[in-house]
């Protein structure tokens, strides 16, 4: 019986392996091949470069707006865990709610350094 499981656990382990592992070990498809519509004979894509940098402009003014928004809302929430620092006495007791206030806060700083970062 055992046999049989280990064997049977081989073959699902291997099938799961050649699954994953075929598509890298027979070669990706080129990106550009996989639409080829927006591509022209020399492999370039056809959009306007106008069009792109606009494109790329918009998403970079909406990026500056979350960035602004989520830096409001860590200013809220550290002028709230203040506050709660405030009320109570940490030598005593350790609030649940400033745990969770300190982990979003870590949340939102992080999403933030990722935003700027591009």
């Amino acid at each position: 019986m055992n046999g049989t499981r280990r064997e049977a656990l081989k073959f699902i382990t291997g099938a799961a392996g050649v699954a994953v592992l075929a598509p890298l070990l027979c070669g990706a498809q080129d990106p550009s091949q996989q639409n080829p519509s927006k591509t022209n004979a020399s492999g370039d894509t056809n959009e306007d470069p106008a069009l792109e940098s606009k494109r790329v402009k918009n998403a970079l003014e909406q990026n500056q707006k979350d960035i602004k928004k989520n830096i409001e809302r860590l200013f809220q929430l550290a002028a709230e865990l203040k506050d709660e620092v405030e009320k109570t006495d940490a030598t005593t007791t350790l609030s649940l709610v400033m745990l969770r206030k300190t982990e979003e806060i870590e949340k939102l700083a992080r999403q933030i350094r990722e935003k700027a970062k591009g």
